[in-house]
């Protein structure tokens, strides 16, 4: 597979026309100096004497952008409260993980807010992969600021086998149960790392011993494009016929109004509108509420 000839291609998505405004914006952003970046729970930019015409400039161009999923982000006074705490998720990881030196990959990178978070461990490279141009653009729109060195490439995780390169940490959060052969997904990521490398991966899961799944007949929480949502047990079975050598639970956890909801960062419907209104413990199509499990895979 030609990676570079389908680089190419996808920079077009650029000039499409829903998404061409958001590269004007950008472009036309000044280049501030002296930025102070902070990558806490709120990835904050603080640019110092920032004109009201400054600050308004950037605030027209964040939420020309909306709906913004991962975050939040901070710039100045400019709060972009976005529809996940993706803070939480990343706390809850961050002690399973050591990137100092390593070549490291998020798959589903969306606008690169684990990423941006994951500088602070001095990766030797960090690597994105989001097919999608709204997310791209919100990246661009972020590290306009921060200025930092990872690489966004517009591909999914059918590319990631062909790589130009391997990576030592591949994670993979929220995108499983969107693939209809998610055997074959973790086989590609099985084969883009280096040996002794880990995947570090969630999905929605449904409780019980037996190594089955659930398969919604049409929707899962109101989302079209949930194929499977597996036991631990049948998840396991997945790495383990993909080739990896061991699975580690590192946590179980249902999602929640905290983690997930409604602000005006989005303008799109979100978890309160996906759940039963008189059980909350169940989907509005009678599923198990969603709940999640993160694991670590190990590439022996």
């Amino acid at each position: 597979m030609d990676l570079n000839v389908l680089r190419e291609e996808r920079k077009k998505w650029l000039t499409w026309k829903n998404i061409r405004p958001y590269q004007e914006a950008i472009a036309e952003l000044p280049d501030f100096k002296d930025v102070a970046v902070s990558l806490k729970d709120r990835v904050t930019v603080m640019i110092p004497n920032l004109t009201e015409e400054g600050a308004k400039q950037i605030e027209e161009t964040a939420r020309l952008m909306l709906p913004w999923r991962k975050g939040p982000f901070q710039i100045n006074d400019l709060f972009i409260d976005s529809e996940w705490q993706s803070q939480i998720k990343y706390n809850l990881l961050e002690p399973h993980f050591d990137l100092k030196d390593k070549i490291v990959g998020d798959i589903g990178c969306n606008n690169g807010y684990y990423l941006f978070r994951m500088l602070s461990q001095e990766p030797k490279k960090l690597i994105g992969f989001d097919p999608s141009a709204i997310y791209y653009s919100q990246f661009q729109f972020i590290d306009h600021f921060i200025k930092s060195d990872i690489v966004y490439e517009l591909l999914g995780v059918e590319h990631v086998e062909f790589y130009e390169h391997k990576f030592d940490v591949l994670f993979c959060l929220g995108v499983l149960y969107h693939r209809a052969d998610p055997v074959g997904m973790l086989k590609s990521l099985f084969k883009g790392l280096n040996k002794g490398g880990e995947l570090i991966l969630d999905t929605f899961m449904i409780d019980g011993e037996a190594e089955v799944c659930l398969t919604p007949r049409e929707r899962y929480s109101k989302i079209p494009n949930i194929y499977f949502v597996p036991t631990v047990n049948a998840l396991k079975n997945w790495c383990y016929r993909a080739g990896f050598e061991k699975v580690e639970v590192l946590e179980i956890r249902k999602t929640d109004l905290n983690e997930q909801r409604k602000t005006e960062w989005i303008n799109t419907q979100s978890l309160e509108d996906f759940l039963d209104p008189n059980d909350p413990n169940k989907t509005v199509e009678g599923y198990p509420a969603p709940k999640r499990v993160y694991i670590k895979a190990y590439k022996a």
